[in-house]
């Protein structure tokens, strides 16, 4: 098992040193992954590679947050916020506090998105935020 998380049931945490980077070009489409990302997803780097960021967005996420985070980085603006993703296999998730930042690559927008360990409190403030959109 990784270092970087543990298993609770169908949920994954993440350790408190987990850091997820990932990078899309303007349309979602990941150009980029590192290890802690790949682990907890479990995908292989191969995998993730040219499919759209939303490969792991879990299906208890509201439509809403997303049209936010893209509203948002598209005006060139950092958005933040808690998302609960999906592993693989679909039958696990794990919850990250994300931050997403534009930048430019080539002349083309591109978009980062680093992610950590949410508190449980956090994780709760979410969910109940979440169940009102």
């Amino acid at each position: 098992m990784s270092n970087i998380f543990t298993t609770n049931g169908a949920e994954r945490i993440l350790s408190d040193k987990a850091f997820l980077v990932s990078e899309t070009d303007e349309k979602g489409i990941i150009v980029f992954a590192n290890d802690d990302f790949c682990s907890i997803a479990d995908y292989r780097v191969e995998e993730l590679i040219g499919k759209p960021h939303n490969i792991v967005r879990h299906p208890d996420m509201p439509r809403a947050a997303f049209k936010d985070l893209w509203d948002t980085v598209k005006t060139g603006k950092t958005w933040t916020g808690f998302v609960k993703n999906k592993t693989s296999s679909g039958n696990q998730y794990y919850w990250v506090y994300a931050t997403v930042y534009p930048i430019m690559r080539e002349g083309r927008r591109h978009y980062i998105s680093c992610r950590r360990k949410p508190t449980a409190d956090e994780i709760e403030s979410a969910i109940a935020l979440y169940k009102t959109l």
